[in-house]
């Protein structure tokens, strides 16, 4: 199929703060929602207008809500991100993966198969294991299996090869900032991230885990949210 995302309509594809951000362009922030999500943003928001600040374009990608950023999740966000480059004359820009919960999921697979590969991941309590997420609860099946019918293996096979704790040994040599409520009832820290990074550490990997006391899935402190945008600019203003 032809692709038909363009400038012109991008914004029912993607929210993207170009039109407040500070030229010229750093870099770009992708951000990927948690699993259902189906909004539009319309409104620069608080994390739009902190980015168009650094010079930084804020790009959420209307991906499907089940994607588990399967192949079709990430062609669409390599479309969106192509339009963009076009638009502004980016030369390889820098690019940071981020989201939280099947988005920081999304955004630590995001930067093994995309077309342009990111110069570093921030995820809030992503899933990591997606073999064990599968039957961590029972509104989960349904949105794997979904996500993943298409895949020409086996299913157990198709878990592994979409799960970034079994990808370990070829997620790309760039830097991930991992965070983690100790709370979360979601998504299990220590299936999920403190396994990951565990597992990453061994395998020589720069990566940091900040874990948040105290609070459940996705629910950052204050002081948290700072440090995690943080990271996300300056691992592209660097």
């Amino acid at each position: 199929m032809e692709k038909i995302i363009t400038y012109e309509n991008l914004r029912n594809f993607a929210y993207v703060n170009d039109k407040i951000v500070k030229m010229p362009i750093k870099g770009i922030a992708l951000n990927f929602f948690g699993l259902g999500c189906q909004a539009m943003y319309w409104d620069d928001d608080k994390y739009a207008k902190f980015f168009a600040e650094n010079g930084i374009l804020w790009v959420v990608p209307y991906n499907n809500p089940w994607a588990w950023m399967n192949k079709q999740a990430v062609d669409y966000t390599d479309e969106i991100l192509d339009v963009l480059i076009e638009k502004y004359d980016l030369t390889d820009p820098k690019i940071v993966s981020s989201g939280g919960s099947m988005g920081g999921f999304s955004a630590l697979l995001y930067t093994k198969n995309a077309k342009r590969t990111p110069v570093a991941c921030v995820a809030d309590c992503p899933v990591c294991d997606l073999v064990y997420h599968f039957t961590e609860r029972v509104d989960l099946p349904r949105t794997i299996y979904s996500a993943l019918y298409n895949e020409n293996c086996s299913f157990d096979k198709a878990l592994e090869n979409n799960s970034p704790y079994h990808l370990a040994s070829e997620m790309p040599n760039i830097n991930y900032h991992i965070f983690h409520c100790d709370k979360d009832s979601c998504v299990n820290i220590d299936k999920h991230s403190r396994a990951f990074v565990e597992r990453m550490k061994e395998l020589g990997f720069d990566i940091t885990f900040d874990i948040v006391p105290d609070r459940d899935h996705c629910q950052l402190t204050p002081e948290a949210e700072e440090k995690y945008l943080n990271y996300c600019r300056d691992e592209i203003l660097k």
